[in-house]
């Protein structure tokens, strides 16, 4: 296995509400975390987290938790940052459909990273790269 890229709703509930995922994408994150293998995070993840804090539809205990995976070594988490190559990669999501910018940037840096896509989207989901629900 090789790195896989969790979608925002993935990572929450992988580390607040691992019920919530469906069993395929659950084990697939167990089988990349036990094999030491990062569980990447578009940063644009953790900025949608922030407005959804300030929406009010995720608890601030949501952006706590999910900044302390990100800085602490140790758990497999890893924050890949939007860059001029995951912008590129962009154009390769197509708006029609994925018109959802946040979206098409996470979908985007699994594309960059060769990478699965661990997402209940269904939008990401009928895209043109590889994930898993």
């Amino acid at each position: 296995m090789r790195a896989v890229v969790a979608d925002t709703h993935a990572v929450l509930w992988y580390l607040l509400d691992v019920d919530r995922l469906s069993t395929s994408a659950a084990k697939f994150l167990d089988e990349a975390a036990q094999a030491g293998e990062p569980i990447c995070v578009a940063t644009i993840s953790v900025v949608e987290v922030v407005y959804l804090v300030e929406k009010g539809r995720v608890p601030e205990k949501a952006l706590e938790v999910l900044i302390r995976a990100l800085n602490d070594p140790h758990s497999g988490f890893l924050s890949v940052p939007l860059d001029a190559a995951v912008a590129r990669a962009v154009r390769r999501i197509p708006r029609e459909v994925v018109p959802d910018l946040p979206d098409r940037i996470i979908a985007a840096t699994a594309l960059h990273l060769d990478a699965p896509l661990v997402t209940g989207d269904r939008r990401i989901r009928a895209g043109n790269i590889r994930t898993i629900w």
